[in-house]
């Protein structure tokens, strides 16, 4: 498998580089679960929208912050990194 790695902007202009363990589409939006190590060990992950418009030439990816939708994502992505050696912990 062939890793993908994504690289987003802070607001302060620092580029900062995440790792796709899994994306799914959820009622027409994208959604990505990343984690900011590639080395196998305790990263922390993050599930970010592509909230980009279609005049947009790149994604545009913010952070999913609401409750609700994270534990509904999260467990989304639990079921699609069960094959995975990758354990989530809230």
């Amino acid at each position: 498998m062939q890793e993908e790695k994504i690289t987003l902007q802070t607001d302060n202009g620092e580029a900062v580089d995440f790792y796709v363990l899994e994306e799914t589409r959820i009622n027409g939006m994208n959604y990505l679960m990343v984690t900011d190590s590639n080395e196998g060990e305790d990263g922390e992950c993050y599930v970010l929208k592509d909230v980009s418009g279609a005049e947009d030439s790149e994604a545009v990816y913010e952070f999913v912050e609401n409750d609700d939708e994270l534990d509904y994502l999260c467990r989304i992505f639990e079921e699609l990194l069960e094959d995975m050696d990758v354990e989530l912990r809230r």
